[in-house]
């Protein structure tokens, strides 16, 4: 049998989802195809949605159309504003999510997505002709003909899990790993790397003695993901997290059997994720510590179950059910399913484009962890991009690329294409050098253009934006405009928040700039504006930052000239004198499209950017004078 689209989405994890969905609202016939319909949406690891940098992802994934954001509110049964002492440039949002109530949502969403069909099967080979996809093969012998297709593969190529000394092919539990893919991939000359990530054992709560642990409450009231949503439904029920530590006894159990740990027993050659390493891990890198957080996450609403955030581990069973008594309130606790450890295959990202598709075989897109990212939010802004920019090429259209200056999932996929990684890549705010102009808060703002532009968001949500934009700039300018003399009720205020008393005529905006005051302290002295609690906070940081926010602003517009300066395709980099014999090498592999990205390729020197530049000059010059005889 064969049938034909105009997309084809291999996967059905977060970064399949995002893609399929983006493709299909672009109005491309897209076919999903995954082993199993009710494994789509699946929360593989821990029951969250966001967190530091990540909440950043969350919020551009939910302005560009895609359905993250939006479920991660249906589903969510705890909110918290990580880092919100610290100001809005690292403020990020996270959410506990019911699992099953995820899950379904994302089901419901795929089964109403118009343009969008779903298959039952296994892909098992590409269709390439001429360094072009043409289509899958799948295991059921069925032929799927497109011009473009997205591999969100997750942990499947080739997985392997780990639990001790026993070993089990698959991707994740009770589900097969894709080795035929893989071995396709490798003919068609992907240089493929193989990364380590890991899970916890799953709790029974009603096993774990809560009432001698901390408990961490939502806040109240909490702040939804997605712009479409006001706020969170009053119905929607909200539980605690809790925190517990291991302790010594922990430890020593857990190195009393480090010879049994396949990561380092020689079992498991793969790189482990740095940033969210398991316990064994923890461990050997910070043998200092006395102690680890283990934060105790509910699954839903309607199971007992809990997931013990921070003892990923690959141990024995046995060993498993050791330290895990070990820790305090799970003395007695009841361990439903083990912790594992799994290696997979995943593509060197540098073989890919900015827009996600691949150097070696057009139409081919990659998104998720196959190119070496970890974590949901990465996988969905990977997936999001790829559906949207394999949408594009259908239609003949030119790349969507977000630059690092405009967004977390520019310097996500820049990171990614321009640097590569040896280890699976997790996203930070310390990753972001604009963060000051990037933030969570101005998501709307920064990418509400572009989500209307490519018909991604309707015209009524575009103006929404735009309507509370106008009211945001309107009161900042009215700030600068007024200015008030010194009199009683305005120094009385002052002074009660421990600011010094004004001495002589001074604008708002200058007040506001103090550290003490907040905006509703000048609202008596103002003309009343309808804001809500989100605008005021983004007109606080937009006045009180004014400076930096410039000097930033001024910093991009000093390196933006050189991403503006485009790299011909098909350049030949042997031809230009005066650039090493490494830093040629180092252009090829990489293929960067504008001086930019060249920059910032470890090893590319600035000498060798002027080089390119002169280069270019005459380029043009030699085009130009061609084009006019």
């Amino acid at each position: 049998m064969s049938r034909s689209y105009d997309c084809v989405v291999v996967g059905g994890g977060h970064a399949a989802i995002e893609a399929a969905l983006a493709a299909s609202r672009m109005k491309c016939q897209t076919l999903m195809i995954n082993l199993s319909y009710d494994t789509i949406g699946e929360m593989s690891c821990n029951p969250a949605i966001g967190g530091v940098g990540k909440g950043q992802l969350v919020k551009e994934v939910d302005i560009l159309g895609g359905a993250m954001g939006v479920a991660a509110d249906f589903a969510g049964i705890q909110f918290r504003q990580l880092n919100a002492s610290k100001g809005q440039a690292v403020r990020s949002s996270r959410s506990q999510a019911d699992r099953k109530r995820y899950k379904s949502f994302m089901q419901k969403v795929v089964s109403d997505q118009e343009y969008l069909d779903f298959l039952e099967d296994k892909v098992i080979a590409l269709i390439v002709k001429n360094s072009r996809i043409r289509g899958v093969k799948t295991r059921s012998d069925q032929i799927v003909l497109s011009p473009t297709v997205v591999l969100a593969a997750g942990t499947f190529l080739k997985g392997r899990m780990h639990m001790g000394s026993q070993i089990t092919p698959g991707g994740r539990i009770g589900e097969p790993a894709s080795v035929r893919l893989t071995d396709c991939l490798e003919e068609l000359g992907f240089e493929i790397l193989y990364f380590k990530t890991g899970t916890p054992p799953r709790l029974d709560g009603r096993t774990i003695d809560f009432s001698a642990l901390e408990i961490q409450l939502s806040d109240d009231p909490p702040v939804p993901f997605s712009f479409r949503n006001e706020g969170i439904s009053v119905d929607q029920k909200l539980l605690p997290c809790y925190i517990t530590h291991t302790n010594h006894m922990t430890h020593q159990i857990i190195q009393d059997n480090m010879h049994l740990s396949p990561m380092y027993s020689g079992q498991i050659d793969a790189t482990g994720v740095r940033y969210c390493p398991s316990i064994e891990d923890k461990l050997k890198k910070f043998a200092d510590k006395d102690t680890h957080h283990v934060f105790l996450e509910p699954e839903g609403v309607n199971t007992p179950l809990y997931y013990p955030n921070g003892i990923s581990t690959g141990l024995p069973a046995d060993v498993q059910e050791d330290f895990v008594h070990s820790i305090k309130g799970l003395e007695h606790v009841k361990i439903t399913r083990y912790g594992y450890s799994i290696e997979h295959g995943v593509i060197h990202p540098t073989q890919l484009k900015p827009s996600l598709e691949t150097k070696k075989i057009k139409g081919l897109f990659l998104a998720g962890q196959i190119n070496g990212s970890t974590g949901y939010e990465e996988a969905a802004g990977q997936g999001l991009l790829s559906g949207l920019n394999a949408a594009l090429s259908v239609k003949n259209q030119e790349p969507f690329v977000l630059k690092r200056d405009e967004a977390y999932l520019g310097v996500l996929i820049d990171d990614l294409v321009t640097k590569g990684t040896e280890e699976p890549y997790r996203m930070f705010t310390s990753r972001v050098e604009y963060r000051l102009v990037v933030r969570e808060d101005n998501t709307d703002q920064r990418l509400g253009a572009y989500a209307f532009k490519l018909g991604l968001i309707s015209d009524r949500e575009y103006g929404r934006i735009q309507a509370k934009y106008e009211s945001i700039n309107k009161v900042i300018d009215r700030l600068k405009a007024t200015r008030v003399k010194p009199f009683p009720e305005l120094n009385h205020a002052l002074e009660q928040r421990g600011s010094s008393p004004l001495r002589q005529t001074t604008s708002l905006s200058a007040i506001l700039k103090r550290p003490e005051v907040d905006f509703n302290m000048l609202r008596p002295f103002m003309v009343r504006e309808d804001l809500t609690q989100a605008m005021i906070e983004i007109v606080e940081y937009e006045v009180k930052y004014e400076g930096f926010i410039s000097r930033q602003l001024r910093d991009v517009s000093k390196f933006k000239h050189l991403e503006n300066i485009q790299l011909p395709e098909h350049i030949d980099y042997e031809r230009i004198h005066g650039l090493s014999i490494e830093i040629r090498q180092k252009l090829k592999r990489f293929s960067p499209i504008n001086l930019g990205q060249a920059n910032r390729i470890s090893g590319v020197t600035p000498a060798a950017i002027s080089i390119l530049m002169v280069y270019l000059k005459k380029f043009k010059r030699s085009k130009d004078n061609c084009s006019n005889l």
